[in-house]
């Protein structure tokens, strides 16, 4: 079991099933959201349990998925595809050591040009 949590303790979240490889979104709304890329890891449904949630905010950040983040600090936690039985995990949000690799890159043709993309394969997104 792996466990995680926003910066200020409001959200907090177990994962008791595997974890699929971590993937690095360059999106335009990903670099919005954390002033860079934006780096998940899916898990599916049944194995997430928010262990707390009174700062749990989502927003509808396009027509196909939602973002989760906490309202009191700030910190950027999930990604939701609409209709998806699966949840995108910021990874840093993991206590520890996660164990992930990085999988690869998404959206590479929208990433910022202060920063060059390394390590792991260039992926399509799979919706």
């Amino acid at each position: 079991m792996k466990t995680g949590s926003c910066l200020c303790g409001s959200v907090a979240y177990e994962i008791t099933g595997p974890m699929k490889d971590a993937l690095a979104c360059h999106c335009t709304q990903c670099r919005k959201q954390t002033g860079s890329y934006w780096i998940s890891s899916g898990v599916a449904d049944s194995d997430l349990k928010l262990t707390k949630q009174d700062g749990l905010k989502w927003f509808a950040s396009s027509a196909v998925a939602k973002r989760g983040f906490c309202k009191e600090c700030g910190s950027n936690l999930f990604w939701k595809q609409n209709g998806s039985d699966t949840t995108s995990i910021c990874v840093g949000g993991i206590d520890g050591k996660s164990g992930l690799k990085l999988e690869g890159h998404i959206f590479c043709d929208n990433a910022g040009d202060y920063y060059e993309i390394t390590g792991g394969g260039f992926k399509k997104p799979q919706w």
